[in-house]
């Protein structure tokens, strides 16, 4: 029986040296790249320890081991490797060498996330890229709108993500299809019951409060019109600029730049037309196969471009949307650009801070979005290392990772 017994410690002490950690790489190796950040998520739910490699096999997650862990890994078809603790220490001693572009960052709460989207008939799910991959990535998100955050439900949330929304919320710009119309009349019956005097007025109010969250320290995520209405709606402040757009000077003049988040000097579109402004230099969906690219930063000194980054490759495949690609030259100067297509002139996806929180701007609506097929949903199961939705996922967990003041 005692030798039973050695043999029976022996094998588990031989299971948990060789056990020690999971690895998961992310680079062309990994067989699902999008349900890997599902996977340090729900690490982070169980309470283990997690550390993102930065631009280590395309930014690994390095996992403290769990046999619930390594199942999850099966069941959701993500390629990983157990490691003993000795290898733990070559790779961390390796990512921690100056002469190597690479970094450790310690993966520290579960971020509490929410998308700014409407909740009925409206939208559908499968249609907001942020909602979509959230789902499939199986990463647990609400769904906010207007009236919550009328509320003060922000509060509540470390991240939030802005749904291809006007907040100008002008109604000339509701009557391209049938469903919009809809929207704008449910949105008018919001914005009474609310005590607006109008849907631009509420949404500007929500639009304040979406600056004053990342001002105090959260974290926002805009794609596509997001992005871009939302700098319109607080530059303009509640003038009615639509009403002097055949004159740029006067609109210019009604318009303070400093109140927006990324762009100044911009110019707007009249409200019967699909374009905000000429922030938006994107048009329609392209056909001949262009790429923008992501710069490449210090993991050493810039971390969190580094993180926000992080890819197996450093070419994305151009999508559309509403707004589909930034005007570089109304890019204010302190905004990071992190990826663009230069040769076009311009930005796909930049960043910087604000007071003590941070914000993202992603252009274009669907990373996996090709003509022809409208807002249809895209089948993640056939695009599940698609780099563009990569992108989006390291925004999700940015809010988990620890910070350092970048250089750049």
């Amino acid at each position: 029986m005692t030798k039973i017994f050695s043999v029976i410690f022996l094998f588990l002490f031989s299971w948990n040296a060789l056990a020690n950690s999971i690895l998961v790489p992310m680079d062309e190796s990994q067989r699902n790249h999008l349900k890997a950040y599902g996977l340090a998520y729900f690490a982070l739910q169980k309470k283990l320890q997690v550390d993102w490699l930065l631009n280590y096999r395309g930014g690994s997650f390095l996992i403290q081991y769990s046999p619930e862990t390594e199942t999850e890994c099966k069941l959701r078809g993500i390629s990983y490797e157990t490691i003993s603790a000795a290898r733990v220490n070559v790779i961390l001693n390796e990512v921690s060498s100056p002469a190597v572009n690479m970094n450790v960052v310690r993966l520290e709460k579960v971020p509490r996330i929410a998308v700014y989207s409407p909740k009925n008939e409206f939208i559908l799910d499968e249609t907001d890229a942020v909602i979509h991959v959230l789902e499939y990535a199986e990463i647990p998100f609400d769904i906010i709108y207007d009236e919550e955050i009328h509320d003060n439900a922000l509060a509540r949330y470390d991240w939030v993500h802005l749904h291809h929304e006007d907040f100008t919320g002008h109604p000339a710009r509701a009557r391209w299809r049938e469903s919009a119309i809809l929207e704008y009349k449910a949105q008018e019956s919001t914005a009474g019951r609310l005590g607006y005097t109008s849907v631009p007025a509420m949404k500007l109010e929500v639009a304040k409060k979406l600056k004053a969250f990342c001002t105090a320290g959260g974290y926002l995520f805009a794609m596509c019109s997001a992005a871009e209405s939302i700098d319109v709606a607080l530059a303009a402040n509640g003038n009615d600029i639509f009403e002097v757009v055949d004159d740029d000077l006067q609109q210019a003049a009604l318009l303070d730049y400093s109140l927006s988040f990324a762009f100044e000097n911009f110019i707007l579109e009249p409200p019967y037309n699909r374009r905000f402004s000429d922030i938006n230099v994107g048009r329609g969906y392209n056909t001949n196969g262009t790429y923008f690219s992501l710069f490449s930063f210090s993991a050493k000194w810039d971390l969190i471009p580094s993180l926000l980054t992080q890819n197996h490759t450093n070419m994305i495949r151009e999508f559309s949307g509403l707004t589909t690609a930034f005007n570089r030259s109304l890019v204010k100067p302190d905004v990071l650009i992190l990826g663009e297509n230069r040769a076009a002139g311009n930005v796909r996806y930049m960043f910087n801070e604000m007071g003590k929180g941070f914000w993202t701007f992603y252009s274009g609506h669907d990373p996996e979005g090709h003509a022809g097929r409208g807002r249809s949903a895209t089948d993640l199961n056939l695009h599940p290392n698609s780099p563009g939705y990569r992108l989006i996922l390291n925004n999700v967990l940015f809010p988990s990772a620890q910070k350092k003041k970048q250089k750049t």
